[in-house]
């Protein structure tokens, strides 16, 4: 039986309680904050496995929650909200989450999803147990300790980040397509659309450019995926 911890951070009771329930059936430990700050509280005294969080909440935005913890921690991160644009799904992915759920959505599909994302996490700290060094010019990823450097100065990568450029650097030269990704970062049971990996690795693209405004070995193959060059 299931027996990790998520903590859900939501406003809206009718919600919260219904996450809540249907995680609980999984056998899942659930805690709930009604707010930002409530839940930031909850985070270091319950020490969640999974996070659910609300994009609109009454004292902070999701966003900005979302970006502040990735900042210093790299449970999954599921963001719920009421807004079903595409826009905001980016963003939401952008800053952070691992994967983004538009209201109203079937309690079912949410239990689906935080079960992949946990999966996910697991075969990933699994995977820190073995592995080495991996260099390629100046960029230098460090399978064990899931770390990148890049000029000898680190590259601050969330976990799916971290992922896909690990993924990258050990296929060279090899068409990676967005479904090959998905399967390989985000495990084959992921419910999103393939437009998840675009976000993830425009984000990567930009931290390793923060970093060497010249580096371009990622390449957009159109209407394939992705090539690392």
């Amino acid at each position: 039986m299931a027996q990790e911890k998520i903590l859900v951070i939501e406003d809206e009771l009718d919600i919260s309680q219904l996450v809540r329930a249907s995680l609980e059936r999984e056998s899942y430990q659930v805690q709930v904050a009604a707010s930002g700050q409530a839940g930031l509280q909850q985070m270091e005294a319950f020490l969640p496995d999974l996070l659910v969080l609300d994009l609109g909440l009454p004292d902070t935005d999701g966003l900005t929650l979302c970006r502040e913890l990735r900042r210093h921690n790299s449970l999954p991160i599921l963001m719920v909200s009421a807004r079903g644009d595409d826009i905001d799904r980016i963003i939401g992915l952008e800053v952070g989450a691992d994967d983004y759920l538009a209201k109203p959505f079937n309690p079912k599909e949410l239990v689906a999803r935080v079960r992949a994302l946990l999966r996910r996490s697991a075969l990933n700290g699994a995977a820190q147990s073995g592995g080495d060094t991996l260099q390629t010019g100046s960029l230098r990823v460090q399978v064990q300790s899931r770390r990148a450097f890049l000029g000898g100065e680190e590259v601050h990568l969330t976990p799916i980040e971290f992922s896909l450029l690990r993924n990258f650097v050990q296929h060279p030269g090899q068409v990676l397509s967005r479904q090959d990704l998905l399967n390989r970062v985000w495990g084959p049971d992921f419910f999103g659309d393939e437009r998840t990996v675009d976000a993830h690795i425009r984000n990567l693209r930009g931290k390793l450019r923060q970093q060497d405004e010249h580096f371009d070995r990622i390449q957009a193959v159109w209407g394939v995926g992705y090539r690392f060059d």
